[in-house]
């Protein structure tokens, strides 16, 4: 099994309604950071990658027929490179409402993660260090940062394997891009910030 999909955008840009709708479009797996969490064996292998190191990208996607969200969006080339025939999906919204969204949930966490989860922050950290901004907490730094990122994509990738995407599209780029048939039911939408939200205090 080979990658359909390389995810490009970054957290908080809908991407884990991404990973529900994939999965269902391609009747397999779709990597996601939820993926990680529950894989922690895979955090000595995305800190290696941050670090620049190789890694077998194949080993580390089987099973899988795309992979969206963080990490895998800050190292969209190494992956992309990995598996040339893949679509490559640069989820995007506008600036101001991911940074909202992604401070009030994402880097909200990251303090107490470092406690909780150690390895898995300090992968973190070294990624965003080196393809993001550390820390992710200064308003203008974070937005110039997702905004950079966003049109490197667009400058890297050629046209014809690129795929930009806003939640509000649905299903139809999506269906287009793969070839295959619209589903009959409405776009999932999951993991808003209030859900986010909730599932910390419930933890």
């Amino acid at each position: 099994m080979s990658l359909r999909v390389v995810g490009a955008g970054l957290g908080r840009t809908g991407t884990l309604s991404l990973k529900v709708a994939l999965e269902k479009l391609l009747g397999a797996p779709c990597y996601h950071m939820a993926e990680l969490i529950a894989h922690p064996e895979h955090v000595p292998l995305w800190h290696a990658a941050a670090r620049g190191e190789p890694v077998d990208w194949h080993a580390l996607f089987a099973g899988y027929r795309a992979g969206v969200d963080w990490p895998q969006g800050s190292l969209w080339p190494e992956i992309s490179a990995a598996f040339p025939d893949a679509l490559v999906l640069l989820s995007v919204r506008d600036v101001d409402s991911w940074w909202r969204s992604a401070s009030e949930t994402i880097f909200k966490t990251l303090s107490a993660a470092e406690a909780r989860a150690p390895e898995w922050h300090a992968m973190i950290r070294e990624l965003f260090t080196r393809r993001f901004v550390w820390p992710p907490g200064d308003e203008a730094a974070a937005k110039a940062a997702f905004l950079r990122h966003n049109e490197e994509v667009r400058a890297r990738v050629p046209r014809e394997r690129l795929l930009e995407w806003r939640a509000s599209d649905g299903w139809e780029p999506l269906c287009r891009a793969l070839g295959v048939a619209v589903p009959d039911e409405p776009f999932p939408r999951v993991n808003t910030r209030e859900e986010f939200l909730a599932r910390l205090t419930a933890q």
